[in-house]
């Protein structure tokens, strides 16, 4: 579906070039097919030399009037801004995709003017390695073509999961904001390896594999994490001591308060 289509994404910092190297590596475009901008020059001879034929600019406007799907991959708190720069130049028939943490469709449709589609998504850094997890949801004027597409660009980077937008909030405190919460898991992990007399590296090295075992496994088996967690607990056993140390000091709270925190955040991220 994106074969006569030009990209632009607005702001290719990470995320936005995670996209990149996805739509370029998975053939999904060509590299002339794609605009990226960056505010520094500096920032996108970068992008040039790791992605050959890119077409790069610092002009918002320029690269939006040439696109028929415009990426927004900046701040929340640089929307107006940039959407002022950009909204002249982006008609009716124009597919908006924002990656804007917390901002509805329904105000990046005012902030536009005008009527045009627009999908909200919600990706994450994994992305910048193909295995990011996001959510999208589809604006008033946004049709199931629209959403196809948006599927199209972020299944190059990972897994994509379609969802209602009044749950968009929740998706930015659970697999939004949550690869914060696995990078603190694995560094507490490994200072606890360190506390049991293990050199740093080889504690770093175990927790990250253990970490990324543990929820291949999830994925590749569908198994319930309970079932599996299970299976690791014999009776008597350390899983089953280290499991009670944790139930009995609140991990599970803390991370359902964790996520609703997060998810509080991103819905006062639209008023800003």
């Amino acid at each position: 579906m994106l074969d006569n289509h030009t990209v632009a994404i607005i702001g290719a910092g990470n995320i936005g070039r995670a996209l990149l190297g996805g739509m370029i590596h998975g053939d999904l475009l060509a590299s002339d097919q794609l605009i990226a901008t960056r505010r520094t020059q500096s920032a996108l001879d970068a992008l040039e030399d790791e992605f050959p034929g890119l077409r790069t600019t610092t002009d918002n406007a320029a690269a939006a009037n040439e696109a028929s799907i415009v990426l927004l991959t900046i701040k929340p708190q640089s929307r107006a801004e940039v959407i002022t720069e950009i909204r002249d130049q982006v008609n009716d028939d124009v597919l908006v995709i924002s990656v804007l943490a917390g901002v509805t469709t329904e105000t990046l449709q005012y902030n536009f003017g005008h009527e045009l589609p627009v999908v909200r998504a919600m990706p994450n850094t994994p992305a910048l390695v193909d295995e990011g997890a996001t959510a999208l949801a589809g604006g008033t004027f946004a049709e199931e073509r629209h959403l196809t597409m948006a599927q199209q660009i972020f299944a190059a980077v990972g897994q994509s999961e379609v969802v209602p937008e009044y749950l968009m909030d929740a998706v930015t405190g659970l697999s939004g904001s949550g690869p914060a919460y696995v990078y603190m898991f694995i560094e507490a992990l490994t200072d606890a390896g360190v506390k049991q007399g293990l050199p740093r590296e080889a504690a770093a090295r175990l927790a990250t594999q253990t970490v990324y075992g543990a929820a291949k496994l999830v994925r590749d088996t569908g198994k319930h994490p309970a079932i599996l967690r299970d299976e690791v607990t014999t009776p008597g056993g350390t899983a089953i001591a280290a499991v009670s140390e944790l139930e009995s000091h609140g991990l599970r709270t803390m991370m359902i308060n964790a996520v609703a925190t997060a998810t509080e955040r991103s819905k006062e991220l639209n008023q800003e």
